[in-house]
């Protein structure tokens, strides 16, 4: 990127990055480190033509999420759909997860020619959760 003058970081960090939850000390803590390590590097490559930004989902439907939707629904004797809606209510006002394709969606602006101002910025996808 040095050599070539020009670049594009885009780390991946988390809601969690930006706002703390109960019981996730270490997540929270390691995710705070990748916004700031973000906004580090903006400001250290900015004129070298590299930008440095984090994507900050809140809950994104993963494999992993759909095995805390079963969780929840065996634990609370519940169908998936209201264990599913369970899970994403509590923390997302919007009701709705994100998707592994609307950060990918996010990560191509990034890096796009309309996104070469952009630098140091942890971009939120989380329905609204970290306005709250």
């Amino acid at each position: 990127m040095l050599k070539n003058q020009w670049g594009r970081i885009i780390n991946i960090s988390s809601v969690h990055g930006l706002v703390a939850s109960v019981n996730k000390s270490a997540y929270v803590s390691a995710k705070h480190g990748i916004v700031g390590f973000t906004k580090a590097t903006a400001l250290e490559y900015a004129k070298q033509g590299i930008t440095s930004n984090a994507i900050c989902p809140g809950w994104v439907f993963t494999p992993l999420i759909e095995k805390q939707i079963e969780i929840i629904a065996k634990r609370d004797n519940i169908d998936k759909e209201t264990a599913s809606r369970k899970l994403v209510e509590e923390k997302q006002p919007s009701g709705k997860f994100s998707t592994v394709d609307d950060v990918g969606e996010l990560a191509a602006f990034l890096i796009s020619d309309n996104a070469r101002q952009v630098n140091g910025a942890a971009w939120t996808m989380d329905g609204a959760w970290t306005v709250q």
